[in-house]
């Protein structure tokens, strides 16, 4: 078993800008994940969820980020970044993550089993047949990520 791992206060910082901008997308109608894109200890892009607003399925908060920061740094290349966000990444996320070059992820509250692709069932941030790995830290201030997401969610049924 590996031992738990350790976030520093700059961490909680950014994970819980990640939970507001997750507050901004719940206050749009739109299931409250949000992400945030450090790069030397300043942030570099933001994001929440925005596919029902958008009518992209594509524009799930780590999208969103992603997208930003590479304007932001003017390359599709986000190298030596960090992507904090709020819930585990799906499959198409993490394919972003990965082929952006973001050096470290971390993220709140794992995905559930059928959705599960960073650490969990597909464990694509350390695939060996992927062409990069990134370091993947998780349970950051999880059970504020999943609590927003069950009450959304509770709401809506």
């Amino acid at each position: 078993m590996q031992p738990a791992p350790e976030f520093t206060e700059t961490d909680m910082i950014w994970m819980r800008r990640a939970l507001e901008l997750a507050r901004q997308a719940e206050a749009a109608g739109e299931v409250p994940i949000g992400a945030v894109v450090v790069k030397d200890d300043t942030v570099i892009a933001e994001g929440w969820n925005r596919p029902i607003s958008s009518n992209d399925p594509t524009a799930h908060a780590e999208i969103v980020a992603l997208r930003a920061a590479g304007l932001a740094l003017d390359n599709y290349r986000l190298v030596d970044t960090t992507l904090y966000v709020t819930l585990e990444p799906c499959i198409m996320c993490m394919g972003g993550i990965i082929h952006a070059r973001v050096a470290n992820l971390v993220y709140g509250a794992p995905a559930d089993a059928q959705r599960s692709s960073a650490a969990g069932v597909l464990q694509m941030a350390e695939a060996q047949l992927l062409n990069h790995r990134l370091q993947c830290r998780s349970g950051l201030l999880a059970d504020e990520a999943a609590a927003l997401l069950r009450d959304f969610f509770r709401r809506r049924r």
